[in-house]
């Protein structure tokens, strides 16, 4: 299972052919103040300029969501941007998605503000089950492990003083655990600011491929604050750590 959480994109991995890229854009109107031609549009034009890389650019609007199988089936590597339209993808729109990242034929980029995506969140929760399962085992000393998954009440930013999904509540008998409930990931975090100002990265691992060419701190001229924590499965790795004007942090480049 691999996919991260950016806020931008660099060649993942080499390959003898071509890494088969598809851009997904919602193209929201409001992008046109920073991309004439929206979001999805320039990282593919600045894409098809890489050597070894093929590029298709997809949106909401498309047939079948810019989504159908002759997409994803064609799709090394799908770079996701959304804000506004989450709920017009279904989780049922999104399992193939899903199957191909968790079978290690596709990964996944969701860019900032793609957080409360469908691909997203159902990639969150099925890593929350796979760390479920091996957090709490059915093996000889408890064969009878039952999970309760529990959804988040819709899109709703959480407290700052709530527990932090994903959160296990595991009851025991006999000294093992026989009933686990497991809250999954909201998928969002306590406080964010859309002001505009300047926010600083720290490249938490240089050596990552990911990380390739970038200094080790360096600044990015216009922002918006999201602040931990961010309410997500434990990932295996963080490549950046964002800090805002106020102070503020967030891990803004998380791989799993």
């Amino acid at each position: 299972m691999r996919f991260a959480y950016l806020m931008c994109f660099i060649s993942i991995w080499a390959s003898a052919e071509d890494i088969r890229v598809v851009v997904w854009d919602e193209q929201q109107p409001r992008q046109k103040k920073a991309y004439e031609n929206f979001l999805g549009n320039e990282i593919s034009k600045h894409l098809k300029d890489k050597p070894g890389i093929s590029v298709r650019s997809v949106k909401l609007d498309d047939p079948g969501k810019g989504m159908g199988q002759d997409v994803i089936n064609e799709c090394d590597v799908l770079i996701w941007w959304g804000h506004v339209r989450h709920h017009e993808i279904t989780p049922e729109d999104c399992a193939p998605i899903i199957q191909r990242i968790v079978g290690g034929k596709m990964a996944f980029i969701p860019l900032h503000s793609a957080h409360w995506s469908t691909p997203f969140m159902e990639a969150m929760n099925q890593r929350t089950r796979i760390d479920a399962a091996k957090r709490y085992p059915r093996n000889s000393d408890s064969p009878k492990v039952v999970f309760d998954f529990v959804p988040p009440t819709g899109r709703i930013s959480p407290a700052a003083n709530s527990i932090v999904t994903p959160a296990y509540l595991a009851m025991k008998r006999h000294r093992v655990a026989t009933t686990v409930r497991v809250d999954l990931p909201n998928c969002c975090f306590p406080a964010w600011r859309n002001d505009g100002k300047p926010s600083s990265i720290e490249t938490m691992l240089p050596a990552h491929p990911i990380a390739k060419g970038l200094p080790n701190h360096w600044s990015i001229a216009s922002s918006e604050m999201y602040a931990e924590p961010f309410h997500v499965p434990e990932p295996d790795e963080v490549i950046f750590k964002e800090t805002f004007s106020e102070g503020e942090w967030f891990r803004s480049g998380m791989v799993w």
